[in-house]
């Protein structure tokens, strides 16, 4: 193999501003889904010189690649492009999905090319417009929802505030949006946490930083679980505010514990008990705000109620979480209550989490397609009493028998779909050999969701709720998360004569968790 060419690493360290001298850099871009194409799209801005190598292209962004003046390799990328090599990067931008053992980024490591996520580029040239603060959002499950609240929450409160990374809106769209923004609130997976620096140049300083939980999850990416949650923890690198965790999930605690943040920070802790100074929290269904006033420790401010809550589908315990956690950032940033309180009257989760279809026959049919792994299942399952399971799809190298245990007791059948199949089986003759257990066994993709529900309408009984919780992903049998919530409300629909409702097309989920 040839070298990689060697980079110019003071050059690298001053390109901490989009002002900066970005002319003629020498950059491969990996990847051309929207990620990607944001980061071309930026760097040929800056004046870079810019070949982007993709195993897939879609034509219209490669059209517009040419007209920007960016260079496109369509390669498989199973082995390093003898067309990269010649090119001699000076930096490679690897896209969210890349794996860390890909061999054009172990040629770069090898060659000590640099290697950059978007989210390091994009905090580094933050500055175009006006340099907004940073709010970091990451965790196994609750992470969109949760950015989505604190964006609202932080409108309400009079800041220009923009949702934007992981959710389906690049961070180098948000940074170059010719309107500015007083707070960018940024959704991180564990993929772009894995190229984060934690010193240096290029070493993110947020506002305020949250993560949310921590399971295991994408350990076929990251090789382990130790791994991952390191990957999970570079969101508490110096922070500036507030660094919230979640007091019922230790490993968050101990995150922040042994975070390396700015002089002042505060740790900020959310759960459904009741609150103790400096937390956020719940007592007699009241959800509380104990850190951000000045008589914390004999007095709280009142931020909503579970009955407010409840009609709106925004009761349920890991929701109730997620609002907390929002809360804490927003009130971070000096958000007043009331303006949370008012906002949360509007607010509505998106389509494919933990959302009613359709109610009949005292049965609730209830789609959490979004729920892609296990730890959101199991608490979409805490959140209903009986329950008819829909589970399965890709398990993604997680081991779902823990859940399974955990949650028979629940269960009126159990119907699996999905290629991972055999150990959901397993687990459940294991653990509840005499629950009512169904397999949807075809290779007709058009035909699995029907009969899913098929199954679960005969055996759901008056009181039930029929569940899509999948705990693993989609795209052995649907083309993502949303199609396959999509295809559930088709299949109730059409089962219960047109009752179920319909719902709108979610954002482009993008790789990582």
């Amino acid at each position: 193999m040839t070298d990689a060419a060697s980079p110019v690493p003071d050059r690298l360290d001053s390109l901490t501003s989009w002002n900066a001298d970005w002319s003629g850099l020498r950059v491969v871009v990996l990847g051309l889904g929207v990620t990607g194409f944001a980061v071309a799209d930026t760097l040929t801005e800056l004046g870079a010189t810019v070949l982007v190598a993709a195993p897939e292209v879609d034509d219209d962004r490669a059209r517009i690649l040419e007209v920007i003046g960016a260079q496109l390799l369509r390669h498989p990328l199973d082995a390093v492009p003898a067309e990269l090599i010649d090119f001699a990067p000076e930096l490679i931008v690897a896209s969210p999905g890349f794996h860390p053992d890909h061999p054009v980024l172990e040629w770069a490591e090898a060659g000590s090319v640099a290697v950059w996520g978007d989210i390091e580029l994009a905090w580094r040239v933050r500055d175009k417009v006006n340099a907004a603060e940073w709010i970091l959002v990451t965790g196994t499950n609750g992470k969109t929802t949760t950015v989505q609240m604190a964006a609202t929450f932080l409108a309400a409160g009079g800041l220009r505030a923009a949702p934007c990374g992981n959710i389906g809106v690049p961070v180098l769209d948000a940074v170059r949006d010719p309107g500015g923004f007083d707070v960018l609130v940024v959704e991180l997976s564990s993929y772009q946490l894995h190229h984060l620096p934690a010193v240096g140049p290029g070493a993110l300083h947020p506002w305020s930083s949250v993560v949310l939980n921590i399971a295991d999850d994408h350990l076929d990416w990251h090789g382990s679980p130790e791994a991952y949650r390191a990957a999970k923890a570079t969101v508490y690198a110096n922070t500036k505010i507030a660094c919230v965790y979640n007091r019922a999930d230790e490993v968050t605690r101990r995150m922040v514990e042994e975070a390396e943040v700015e002089e002042g920070a505060r740790a900020i802790g959310f759960g459904l008990d009741v609150p103790g100074p400096s937390d956020f929290g719940v007592v007699d269904g009241i959800l509380c705000d104990r850190a951000f006033l000045d008589d914390r420790r004999s007095a709280a401010l009142e931020i909503t109620t579970l009955a407010e809550l409840e009609p709106r589908g925004l009761a349920a315990p890991h929701v109730v979480a997620n609002i907390l956690a929002a809360s804490a950032l927003a009130r971070s940033f000096g958000v007043p209550v009331a303006a949370i309180h008012d906002a949360l009257g509007e607010f509505r989760l998106d389509a494919h989490r933990i959302e009613t279809v359709a109610v009949s026959g005292g049965i609730r049919w209830v789609d959490d397609s979004k729920a892609t792994n296990p730890h959101a299942a199991e608490a979409s399952l805490r959140a209903f009493g009986t329950v008819v399971w829909i589970v399965g799809g890709l398990l993604k190298g997680v081991d779902a028998d823990a859940l399974v245990a955990a949650h028979v007791g629940r269960l009126r059948a159990a119907i699996v779909i999905g290629v991972d199949r055999a150990a959901l089986v397993a687990a459940f003759r294991r653990h509840a050999p005499e629950l009512p257990l169904f397999e949807v066994v075809t290779d007709d993709t058009e035909t699995v969701m029907p009969d899913a529900v098929a199954l679960a309408a005969a055996v759901a009984e008056d009181g039930d709720t029929v569940l899509l919780a999948p705990a693993a992903a989609s795209m052995d049998q649907f083309t993502d998360y949303g199609d396959r919530g999509r295809r559930f409300h088709e299949a109730v629909g059409s089962m219960l004569g047109g009752e179920a409702g319909g719902d709108s097309a979610p954002r482009e989920p993008l790789p990582g968790a």
